[in-house]
């Protein structure tokens, strides 16, 4: 039985993108390989929102191919759409998967694995063998699947893992592209338009994932503020929130990133009206510059994300706050970027997620005058990390002596004070709960302490 094993990069969007992809290989009888040096086929699954994620994938393809030369490589993902050729000139590749022919990767395997005349290595077809309306172009012995992302119009939803192969928090993806133009983003020329999954089938997915035992749920999308509004006739974010909790079982549902203009009172106040709503928001900041968000087409202002900050922490005083800023875009001076840490000081933040800017191809950003030197930038990454790390470490402090709700994940140890079983609250916190318990539990966790910057607790 042929092997794969799936690399995996990026965000909840290309982990859902992943999660589908293999249990449609399951299906179709491959086995799944515990890591790529054993795998007859790997598939890297990209991401190409910053050169140092470009690079981190271009690394990972040396190194399987290095330790597994008869690996046959297949990239996909956001990098696969944007620079095809320059993927398909690494050796070791022999298909390059746009994110517009992503559906297409399992029959394409399919057809690739064959046995050989002599002997029982798996082995990929000629060219000439693959139905030639999917390909766009053909470079040396790699081969290029790929099209016009803009052209898809609907979300395509494949099956999706719910606790099974060491999935215990399975990702749903009911949103998909983007129709912003952010001044530095990418994303929109390799994902396309905005398009998402209508709200029966988000209801009927769930409740697949429900029946295959899954306890949480995380819900994704390029830009799920945008959720519905394709749709004939137009749903909402909310009202979709709402029929889930209403039609399905689900224990806990979590959303992942949405941008603060769609963080209102009504999505809040859903979240605080339901214990099975992850008390967690991640919302992208960038820059506390107003000067800064003008430059980056970003579509609010500094004091704007602090009200919408400020209502998430009135309603819901043990919510995880989450945003992702970046260092060094062109023309930010010291000014700017002392606004941005004073923002983040006085808000109730809990947690960031910092990017040192990286021109990417094709943005208006890519253009700009009054780049930012890189030894500045990495300066104020320091900076912004270091204070991400001081308010992160006050949210877990406030956690001690609090009881919070936890689902059991696979990972566990054992230290000085005995074994324990990694889990995560709904506030998106981890906890190493005392004792061995099973993957997928919910348990009340008393919180006692925090080390090795998680919390530490006991099932009550």
């Amino acid at each position: 039985m042929a092997t794969f094993f799936i690399e995996q990069f990026g965000c909840r969007a290309t982990q859902a993108d992943a999660a589908a992809l293999e249990r449609q290989l399951r299906e179709r009888g491959y086995g799944v390989s515990r890591e790529a040096n054993s795998a007859d086929v790997v598939v890297v699954n990209t991401c190409t929102v910053t050169a140092a994620a470009d690079m981190q994938a271009r690394q990972a393809i040396h190194a399987i191919h290095r330790e597994n030369p008869k690996a046959r490589i297949v990239v996909t993902g956001c990098y696969a759409q944007r620079a095809p050729e320059e993927l398909a000139a690494l050796a070791g590749v022999s298909w390059v998967v746009g994110n517009s022919h992503k559906p297409e990767i399992p029959r394409l395997i399919g057809e690739m694995n064959t046995r050989a005349p002599h002997g029982d290595s798996p082995q990929f077809v000629p060219l000439s063998a693959i139905r030639g309306q999917f390909l766009s172009l053909e470079q040396g012995m790699a081969k290029i699947l790929t099209g016009n992302i803009l052209e898809q119009r609907e979300l395509l939803v494949a099956p999706v893992l719910g606790g099974e192969a060491g999935h215990t928090r399975p990702v749903l993806k009911i949103q998909d592209g983007c129709d912003k133009r952010c001044s530095y983003c990418v994303i929109p020329q390799v994902r396309g338009r905005s398009r998402s999954l209508a709200p029966d089938l988000v209801v009927e997915e769930i409740r697949k994932l429900c029946d295959g035992g899954a306890g949480e749920v995380v819900l994704s999308g390029i830009d799920l503020g945008n959720y519905g509004r394709d749709l004939s006739p137009r749903a909402e974010l909310s009202e979709t929130l709402r029929c889930i909790l209403d039609e399905t079982p689900i224990e806990r549902l979590r959303v992942s990133s949405i941008e603060p203009i769609d963080v209102n009172e009504d999505l809040i106040a859903l979240f605080a009206a339901s214990d099975r709503m992850a008390r967690h928001f991640h919302m992208p900041m960038q820059s506390g510059s107003d000067r800064m968000l003008a430059a980056m087409h970003r579509w609010y202002r500094a004091e704007h994300y602090a009200r919408r900050a400020e209502l998430v922490r009135e309603w819901l005083p043990d919510a995880a706050i989450g945003a992702d800023v970046i260092a060094g875009f062109p023309g930010e001076t010291e000014d700017d970027h002392r606004a941005t840490l004073a923002l983040i000081e006085r808000l109730p933040l809990t947690y960031l997620h910092v990017f040192s800017f990286s021109a990417r191809p094709g943005t208006a950003a890519a253009e700009l005058r009054d780049q930012v030197p890189d030894a500045l930038i990495n300066r104020r990454a320091r900076e912004l990390r270091a204070l991400g790390a001081d308010k992160k470490s006050a949210f877990l402090k406030m956690q001690a002596g609090r009881t919070l709700r936890v689902i059991t994940l696979h990972r566990s140890g054992e230290d000085a004070a005995g074994p324990w079983t990694r889990a995560i609250s709904g506030n998106y916190l981890d906890v190493r709960v005392a004792g061995r318990w099973p993957a997928n539990d919910f348990l009340d966790a008393r919180i006692s302490g925090v080390k090795d910057d998680a919390l530490v607790g006991a099932a009550s």
